[in-house]
């Protein structure tokens, strides 16, 4: 009993300092990008209209730092200081990234680099298919392939997904909970707090995220998201399914694939357009499932409602039907998924006009300087211009 107490202080703990941390950090961060202008600047392709810093992700990685060094306990845990290695090497390349914009080649060498580092030291490797398709122990060598694999498509997963306020961020809260709570349950207290440290500071990142988001949490945050997701649905298939566990799931792995359904599917499916239209999988484009949702006139918010629910109702499913197998499942919610994408693209298109406002500087330059909703009064309009 006294071990379970303290137990739940320590990933209570954790909650409290993540949150606590990254909640008074951002406004001191949001204040410095102004000072210093790093802003993240309005395209063709991006959907906010307003500079907008994408620093967020240095509140995120403080407070999931800190939740985690003062509350994990190393010394049965040793893995963890690989976890805390890899997780530096993600904050140093998204950050990157955010301030000064690195090649997609730069980027992946970095992420391979963190799941060497996951894998080779921090044993998290994916051994058995747990009976998918027929499949249960891998070869050596295929194991490897398919957990640098799983890796860095997860944490391409939820960087790929952050394109609109709020989403990455409760999609993160929900999978980082849902893990949480099943390590808590199962009396594997470190993955608790790895995975309740992030969905702490993410909490508190949210405040200043859902539309109108005052920060974006960049590549830093993201990035982030997906590497402790890829540890923790990894080991959760591997513990879930061992008889020496106090509370076995079966088809564990229909429901960890459930669990990321919306960033996982979303990304191989984007990936496969990219590749088939002979470009860069890592190429920007407007064919994820939010910008999907955003050309058919629905808000940010409704979106993040949308596919949060979505994916709350498939694990749900997935896992009152655990006992029908796992080949039958993650078929399923392939099924499921595509279905939706189906819906989504053949409803009826709203129209989204912007036309962009127009300045005329000191030196005579024109300059656009900021995008203006396009409404049928053109009295409107022309205030606005």
């Amino acid at each position: 009993m006294y071990l379970k107490m303290m137990l739940m202080f320590d990933v209570l703990l954790s909650i409290v300092i993540a949150f606590t941390i990254t909640f008074l950090a951002i406004p001191v961060i949001i204040n410095v990008a102004e000072m210093k202008k790093l802003f993240d600047v309005p395209d063709e392709r991006k959907v906010h209209r307003t500079p907008i810093t994408p620093l967020g992700g240095l509140a995120i990685f403080g407070g999931f730092v800190f939740g985690c060094l003062l509350t994990v306990h190393f010394n049965q845990s040793g893995e963890f200081q690989y976890f805390i290695a890899a997780a530096m090497v993600i904050f140093f390349l998204g950050l990157k990234d955010d301030i000064l914009v690195i090649s997609p080649v730069k980027k992946f060498i970095g992420q391979v680099l963190a799941a060497f580092m996951i894998i080779y030291y921090g044993q998290i490797q994916i051994r058995s298919m747990h009976g998918f398709l027929g499949i249960d122990q891998l070869p050596e060598m295929f194991s490897l392939l398919l957990t640098y694999f799983a890796v860095i498509v997860i944490v391409n997963s939820f960087n790929l997904i952050d394109g609109i306020d709020g989403l990455a961020g409760s999609l993160g809260v929900m999978s980082l909970t849902m893990f949480g709570i099943f390590f808590l349950y199962v009396n594997i207290p470190s993955y608790s707090i790895l995975a309740f440290s992030l969905a702490g500071s993410l909490m508190a990142f949210l405040i200043f995220n859902f539309q109108p988001a005052k920060i974006f949490m960049g590549d830093t945050g993201s990035l982030l998201i997906g590497m402790v997701n890829a540890i923790l649905v990894i080991k959760f298939i591997n513990v879930a399914n061992s008889p020496d566990v106090s509370y076995p799931i079966e088809s564990a792995p229909a429901i960890g694939f459930a669990i990321l359904m919306i960033p996982l599917l979303d990304t191989l499916r984007v990936f496969a357009i990219r590749i088939f239209h002979r470009r860069s999988p890592f190429s920007p484009d407007r064919n994820h499932i939010h910008h999907l949702l955003l050309d058919r006139g629905f808000s940010h918010r409704t979106i993040t409602f949308i596919l949060l629910s979505i994916n709350l109702a498939v694990v749900g499913l997935i896992y009152m039907g655990r006992s029908l197998g796992c080949t039958l499942l993650i078929f399923s919610v392939l099924v499921i998924f595509f279905s939706i994408i189906g819906v989504f693209y053949y409803m009826r298109t709203r129209s989204r006009l912007v036309v962009t406002k127009i300045v005329q500087e000191s030196n005579g330059e024109l300059k656009a300087s900021k995008l203006v909703p396009f409404t049928k009064d053109s009295s409107v309009l022309e205030q606005k211009n």
